[in-house]
């Protein structure tokens, strides 16, 4: 693979900092990984979301990974999800303009599982959403598409297993929950990657 590489891309309210992980060979789809609540120190080089990025990479996509609004050197201010979501948009028209209409996958941890759900009732459709412990409770999930890979934790701390059921029992929305796994996953991440590579191995992207 070739080495991830930092990138700008204009956003809604300034200029959007990101890094870019590209395959060997021509991209087969685009991947987009949100991180966690900036006004918790959430940042793109969260461990899980370079995981996903990493993880996509190896399956061949072309991996996008971004600081929302006011992280970094990122412009703006944090607005709660709303600004944040278009923020998304916003990496998700830089990877097109880049890679054109390749299959999309919108993903996220924790706030950011929240903002690509958002995302997504935006972009029709998006391929596949993937989210990592979404942030159920502290913001107010939507509803998402049933193939939605949805991981979380047994013991997560930050949002309790049983909101997440809760926001999913209504879906019939399969959730994969990871036995004694808390919020950040820690000695966990080598599952996060097997799961989504077997996801995606072989679903002919």
């Amino acid at each position: 693979m070739a080495a991830p590489r930092a990138i700008t891309f204009a956003g809604p309210s300034g200029q959007l900092e990101g890094v870019l992980h590209l395959p060997d060979a021509a991209p087969v789809a685009i991947a987009i990984v949100a991180h966690p609540l900036p006004t918790m120190g959430g940042t793109m080089e969260n461990k899980i979301v370079t995981t996903l990025a990493r993880t996509f990479t190896e399956l061949g996509f072309a991996a996008l990974r971004f600081n929302f609004r006011g992280v970094a050197a990122s412009e703006g201010m944090f607005d709660d999800g709303n600004g944040e979501m278009e923020d998304m948009l916003a990496a998700v028209q830089h990877a097109r303009d880049k890679f054109g209409h390749l299959p999309l996958i919108l993903s996220g941890f924790s706030f950011g599982a929240y903002v690509a759900a958002r995302a997504a009732q935006h972009i029709h459709p998006p391929h596949k959403l993937v989210l990592i412990a979404p942030a159920v409770g502290r913001f107010k999930m939507p509803q998402v598409a049933p193939d939605t890979l949805v991981i979380h934790g047994e013991q997560d701390e930050v949002i309790p297993l049983a909101h997440a059921l809760d926001w999913a029992r209504p879906q019939q929305l399969p959730v994969l929950v990871l036995p004694q796994a808390g919020h950040f996953f820690h000695g966990r991440l080598h599952q996060i990657k097997q799961i989504v590579s077997k996801e995606f191995n072989g679903c002919g992207l």
